[in-house]
């Protein structure tokens, strides 16, 4: 025992004098400052610097803060220092890194919030969200078309996968354009940097959603303090700001790939040895995810598929993060906070929500919840049945639809769900999910005759009867296209379908979203690349030969759509009767398909001829909804219709009438 204790003290000062000679740095600590008066006082922080692991001890002396622990991972490169800030006061904080030579010394700022998160009011059903991608929306002046100590990347708008120049200036200068079509919020694509070089097929990551740093902006959108001088203006205009995030997957340039902190940081990182460092996943045992879905919901499903959804990476050149990694999970919810504290955004679009590790997310969801009660996230949930993306949505209180089920105990429920998945007893706290099943039926009904039964609109009757899956139909985000998929128009302009799925879209219940350019008739399709659905905004940039942000700019017929979905948004804009009616529909007749909102004695009824010839709405048959009215004005025209009897609809004509 004397013998083993001895060597032990030896094998102690060896790996003193060892770190004595180690050259010690602290280059960066995540967060960057942060915020006193949190629910959850504890803060993570994350120093990142040359043998930063080998110092003995972190203290500070500052009135009201205590450091609980201090972390060291498999890097020598990271340590992370886990404080308490529950009696801390704003100010500059001096933390002291002591190694076994000299002491390093580092200032770190607390902040005052600006306001309590419960005042944080996120975007809700009443609201119009505006999808944007700032590389292709506009670009300010005095725009740097080469950032320097980036790498190699360049702007030319005739590629289109490498970047155009769009940035935060620019969307900033058309604020105004916002108000006057009417739209309420702006969903931007991912701001932050992505740093990775422009690969030798054309492609680059103006997209966004390979990050390379999750506390700043991209230099070449612009700064943290452009971002927080957007939202301050777009407030200002009664605009709300949604951020994009992803916490699936990092980019490959993100210092986490080639310094992991730990070496569950990132799932399967094996194949990063076999490929030396690289993205070249040829010859090695890379696992690309399968985009199936499914698996994390499937009560039957097997390992192996499991693995390949949540394990497998979405490209080998975005990292799949591991969020069962406690303190990769806290650094990413400490992320989400920071940017809504520090740029005041109103709500979070969450990328790739599925892909991630359920009980990982619910717990950010969960967390996020408890701070900002009246904020709100949306995640993606790509797939098209109903029955999926209900699953998701759920934020731990009671509604008016919400099962017995869900209400039950969480012994009950894993007793009633012993063959189920992990995820489904687990409650996700999210609180709204995109309508996949409303584009994919109406992607499907613009094609088709509307028949007696399945065909044409009888697909978007079908999939609104499933709301009852819903624990909150009200906080379901639709949209007729975005950013992945073909544009609505395709490569066409059928000004008829579009109104069709844009007077569907802003009168049923959900949170309605327009995709950039739709207003102008903007078309395209993913055949050849993503970059033909993410076209340039014509007049955004310098050069170009017309300007459609005004009206001198628009053509004709571009002008006839702007001004038709104008006055339908300004319509809908603090419309009680759409934000807070009771919905009715009628199952397809004679090819129309009526939806009734009901509020406090007024009514707005939505009237689709779904077929290719004229057709007739027995008024009689809505008489329920109807009552003893007699005339009604349809919004986006003015006209006004008789409802003392039958109404001829031409091919494909839509209306929305109110009375």
């Amino acid at each position: 025992m004397r013998i083993l204790l001895l060597t032990a003290i030896l094998m102690a000062n060896v790996m003193t004098m060892s770190a004595a000679k180690q050259k010690i740095s602290i280059d960066r600590i995540d967060p960057t400052d942060w915020y006193v008066g949190m629910k959850n006082p504890s803060l993570q922080l994350m120093v990142y610097g040359k043998n930063i692991a080998s110092v003995q001890e972190v203290t500070t002396d500052y009135p009201g803060v205590v450091i609980d622990s201090v972390v060291r991972l498999d890097s020598p490169n990271y340590l992370l220092v886990y404080m308490n800030l529950r009696d801390a006061q704003p100010g500059t904080m001096t933390l002291q890194f002591k190694p076994q030579t000299s002491n390093l010394k580092v200032d770190y700022t607390l902040k005052q919030r600006e306001m309590a998160g419960s005042k944080r009011m996120g975007f809700t059903n009443a609201d119009v969200l505006y999808m944007l991608m700032p590389d292709r929306f506009a670009q300010g002046a005095g725009h740097n078309p080469q950032v320097k100590g980036m790498r190699a990347y360049k702007e030319d708008r005739s590629q289109p996968s490498l970047r155009h120049g769009g940035d935060l200036n620019g969307i900033r200068e058309h604020l105004d354009y916002f108000n006057e079509l009417g739209v309420t919020a702006l969903w931007l694509t991912p701001v932050l940097e992505n740093d990775s070089p422009d690969d030798e097929h054309g492609y680059s990551t103006y997209h966004g959603y390979a990050t390379t740093d999750y506390y700043r902006v991209d230099p070449r959108f612009g700064t943290n303090e452009d971002y927080r001088r957007l939202c301050d203006e777009a407030h200002q205009k009664g605009l709300k700001v949604v951020m994009d995030m992803i916490f699936n997957h990092s980019g490959f340039e993100h210092p986490w790939t080639h310094d992991m902190p730990a070496k569950d940081w990132l799932n399967l990182p094996q194949w990063l040895v076999e490929s030396n460092g690289t993205s070249q996943a040829e010859g090695t045992s890379f696992l690309q995810t399968s985009y199936k879905l499914t698996p994390v919901v499937d009560p039957y499903a097997s390992k192996v598929d499991l693995k390949e959804t949540t394990e497998g990476w979405f490209v080998p050149t975005m990292p799949d993060l591991n969020q069962h990694n406690p303190h990769l999970m806290r650094y990413l919810i400490q992320n989400s906070k920071w940017w809504i504290e520090t740029v005041g955004i109103d709500g979070i679009r969450m990328d790739t929500y599925p892909y991630a590790y359920a009980d990982a997310m619910a717990q950010w969801m969960k967390e996020l919840n408890e701070e900002y009660p009246n904020f709100n996230t949306v995640g993606e949930t790509w797939v098209t049945e109903p029955a999926y993306t209900a699953a998701w949505q759920w934020d731990g209180k009671p509604h008016e639809k919400t099962s017995a089920a869900a209400n039950s105990s969480t012994k009950d429920r894993t007793s009633a769900a012993a063959n189920s998945s992990p995820f489904i007893l687990h409650s996700s706290f999210l609180k709204t999910v995109m309508d996949f099943s409303f584009y994919d039926k109406l992607s499907q009904a613009k094609h088709e005759e509307t028949d007696p039964w399945f065909s044409g609109l009888n697909r978007l009757y079908n999939s609104f009867v499933y709301d009852y899956l819903y624990p909150n139909p009200k906080s379901v985000m639709a949209f007729i296209d975005n950013h992945d998929t073909d544009r609505f128009l395709g490569n066409g302009r059928d000004t008829l379908a579009l109104k069709q799925a844009l007077a569907l879209l802003l009168t049923v219940q959900r949170i309605p979203q327009l995709y950039y350019g739709t207003e102008i008739l903007m078309n395209g399709t993913k055949e050849v690349t993503d970059g033909n659905v993410r076209k340039d905004f014509p007049g955004g940039f310098p050069g170009d030969d017309r300007n459609a942000f005004t009206r001198e700019g628009r053509t004709k017929q571009e002008q006839q759509m702007f001004q038709w979905l104008s006055r339908l948004l300004h319509w809908r804009k603090g419309n009680d009767v759409i934000t807070k009616g009771r919905q009715t529909q009628f199952i397809p007749s004679g090819g129309i398909y009526v939806i009734a909102r009901q509020y406090q004695g007024k009514t707005a009824l939505t009237v689709l001829n779904g077929t290719s010839r004229p057709a007739t709405m027995q008024v009689k048959r809505y008489q329920e909804v109807i009552g003893s009215a007699t005339r009604a004005k349809d919004v986006p025209t003015g006209r006004y219709y008789d409802l003392s009897h039958d109404l001829t609809l031409k091919p494909r004509q839509s209306l929305v009438l109110e009375f």
